[in-house]
């Protein structure tokens, strides 16, 4: 009996959506494909960042996995091993950390950028089903008769349906799109932290890496530095520090 109640109750209740939907006007088809563009782009950007493990990574969590791969989150593996093996020198580190951010972070920024704009679009097609039903209405007052109240009825209907399902379908965009936005600044502060990291890790074994810095030597006492000065002024050369 209880079973029989559920798919009665299910029934109706997906009986009542279709005609909601239906009464909604041709928006609504706009807004189905819509709606289904802005979650499947959403998923497909948040799949994109969802990278395990790198949010609450310390210093030396990094430098385990720079030191053994394999113990890094899964999906961080193959990018890892990239920019550290067979490198000689920092540039070469350098190089291979540009190259992985420009084959990760410009199509997740073209995703989030459509899914913005699609998540925007939303309210506006939402907002012409309004302006559509208005019409109808005033259209059906203006002609007058019998059906004047069941146009009406149908126009404030469409109007009200569409303005719902538009800002239905936009609300949970909005925040899929918030979320992507904090995910990917995320990871670009982590790959970041990631390079600092790997050059200082490999610092000691790579060409290169030390900079060897000399001081230049200036006269000791203001009388020495007048007579350095008075020669430079003369045209005549300095004399060597001793």
């Amino acid at each position: 009996m209880t079973a029989n109640s559920e798919i009665m109750t299910n029934g109706n209740l997906l009986q009542q959506m279709m005609h909601t939907w239906s009464t909604g006007g041709w928006v609504m088809i706009a807004l189905a494909a819509l709606g289904i563009l802005i979650y499947t782009t959403a998923a497909h950007v948040l799949l994109s960042l969802r990278y395990r493990g790198i949010k609450n990574a310390s210093d030396g969590d990094i430098r385990g996995w720079l030191g053994d791969p394999s113990a890094a989150p899964a999906d961080m593996r193959e990018m890892i091993r990239y920019v550290q093996d067979d490198v000689h020198s920092v540039r070469e580190i350098e190089g291979r950390f540009r190259e992985v951010e420009a084959r990760t972070i410009p199509p997740i920024d073209r995703g989030v950028s459509a899914l913005g704009v699609m998540v925007v679009a939303a309210p506006l097609f939402g907002l012409l089903g309004t302006v559509l039903g208005m019409l109808l209405t005033f259209k059906a007052i203006s002609l007058g008769g019998a059906s004047v109240s069941e146009i009406v009825a149908r126009g404030i209907s469409e109007a009200l349906v569409a303005t719902q399902t538009g800002l239905t379908i936009a609300i949970p965009g909005w925040m899929a799109t918030f979320v992507a936005k904090r995910w990917r600044t995320e990871l670009v502060a982590f790959l970041l932290r990631l390079e600092s990291i790997a050059l200082r890790h490999h610092r000691e074994r790579l060409h290169g890496m030390t900079r060897v810095f000399t001081r230049k030597q200036f006269p000791a006492t203001k009388t020495e530095a007048g007579a350095t000065m008075g020669a430079v002024a003369k045209g005549e050369s300095i004399p060597e520090p001793a």
